[in-house]
C-alpha cells in the first residue's frame, strides 16, 4: 500500500508539471508547420541585437551567425539569426496583426528534435517603444543545469515561450491572452520581440517565468551560433494590407515558384498578359514593363528579402494582385 501511495502521488507529479501541448505531431499539440495555410503573411524586416555567446565570459564575443534579414520571410529551419545569451531581434510586418479568433502569430526557431529546446520570451507592441511579454511559464527541473549538449524537457513543460517545438513547426501566440494591458492595442501590433532566455540557473545569470521559476535550457552555448535561433515568424491574423489581392482569374494566372529567390514566373493559360508591375511593401512602384505573351519571367535576384505585389493586366482588361515572399 505504500508504494502504491509514492507511485500514485509521483505519477500526480509529473502530470501537475507536464500540463501544456505536446511535441509536434503528438495528439493535443499547438505546433504549426510552416506551409500551413493559417499562415498568411511573414515579417518583413527586422532588427537584431546580439547577445554574448557567454553572458559569464564575455571576452569570447557575440554571437555572429545570421543577420536581419535571416528571420525574414518564410520558415526553412535553416537560414536563421543567432541571438546569444539575452540577445533579442525586432521584427516588424507588412501590415498590423491582431487578435483573431485563436493563435494570431507564431514564432520558429531551428531545434533538430523535440528534446533540444532553446527557448525565448515574446514581447509585442502597439507604438514600436512599448512592449508587453506573454506571460511564459517553464516547469523544468532546477537542479541540474542542462548543458550545451544535454536533452531539455519537453514541450509538455513549457507555455508561452518560443522555441518549444522542433525545427519547421512554429509556437503559437494568442493575442487574446493580453486583451486588456494598458497601452497595447491586440488589433494593432506591429512589432514582435523575441528575447533569448539566457537559460542558466544561477542567480547571477538566471531569467524567470511569470511564476518566479528560473528557466533551465542549454547553457552555456558558447559558439557563434548561440542562443535562440531566429528563423521566421509567421502571421496568422493581420489588418488588411490596403491592396486588393481578390483575383477572380486565378483558373487563368499562375505565379511560381512563391516564395522566390532568383526568378519568378508568371504564366496564363487563357489571357494573352499586356503589362505587369512589382510593388513593395509600401507600394512604391519598383518594375514596369509592357508585354504580349502567355508568360513572362522576371529576374530578382538583386531585390532584397521580403514581400512584394505582382499586379498583372491582360488584353482583355482583367487584372490580378498578387502576394509574393523573396527568401
Amino acid at each position: 500500500m505504500k508504494h502504491s501511495i509514492l507511485l500514485s502521488l509521483t505519477i500526480s507529479a509529473f502530470f501537475s508539471k507536464a500540463q501544456f501541448a505536446p511535441p509536434a505531431g503528438q495528439f493535443g499539440t499547438t505546433a504549426i508547420y510552416k506551409d500551413s495555410s493559417i499562415i498568411i503573411n511573414w515579417a518583413t524586416n527586422c532588427k537584431v541585437t546580439r547577445g554574448w555567446q557567454d553572458i559569464s565570459n564575455t571576452s569570447i564575443g557575440k554571437t555572429t551567425v545570421g543577420d536581419s534579414a535571416s528571420a525574414i520571410g518564410y520558415a526553412d529551419g535553416t537560414n536563421v539569426v543567432s541571438l546569444g545569451d539575452g540577445g533579442n531581434a525586432i521584427v516588424t510586418f507588412p501590415s498590423p496583426i491582431k487578435n483573431g479568433v485563436g493563435f494570431d502569430f507564431c514564432v520558429f526557431e531551428n531545434p533538430f528534435n523535440d528534446n533540444f529546446l532553446e527557448l525565448a520570451f515574446v514581447e509585442v507592441s502597439s507604438d514600436g517603444v512599448n512592449f508587453t511579454r506573454f506571460p511564459a511559464t517553464s516547469n523544468t527541473q532546477t537542479l541540474t543545469q542542462i548543458g550545451p549538449f544535454d536533452l531539455t524537457s519537453d514541450a509538455t513543460q513549457l507555455n508561452n515561450l518560443a522555441g518549444k517545438y522542433k525545427a519547421n513547426y512554429g509556437t503559437p501566440f494568442d493575442l487574446q491572452e493580453l486583451q486588456g494591458t494598458p497601452g497595447l492595442d491586440v488589433n494593432n501590433i506591429t512589432h514582435v520581440k523575441i528575447i533569448d532566455v539566457v537559460g542558466n540557473i544561477t542567480n547571477q545569470f538566471a531569467t524567470y517565468d511569470k511564476n518566479n521559476n528560473v528557466i533551465n535550457d542549454p547553457w552555456p552555448t558558447a559558439f557563434a551560433s548561440g542562443g535562440f535561433d531566429l528563423d521566421a515568424v509567421g502571421v496568422i491574423h493581420q489588418q488588411p494590407v490596403g491592396i486588393n489581392e481578390l483575383n477572380p482569374f486565378k483558373i487563368a494566372f499562375t505565379i511560381y515558384p512563391n516564395p522566390f529567390q532568383n526568378s519568378i514566373s508568371i504564366i496564363s493559360n487563357t489571357e494573352i498578359i499586356s503589362e505587369y508591375k512589382l510593388i513593395d511593401e509600401l507600394g512604391t512602384l519598383l518594375q514596369q514593363q509592357k508585354i504580349n505573351a502567355n508568360n513572362f519571367s522576371l529576374i530578382t535576384e538583386n531585390l532584397p528579402s521580403g514581400f512584394y505585389f505582382i499586379e498583372a493586366k491582360s488584353l482583355s482588361g482583367n487584372t490580378f494582385t498578387q502576394k509574393v515572399i523573396k527568401l
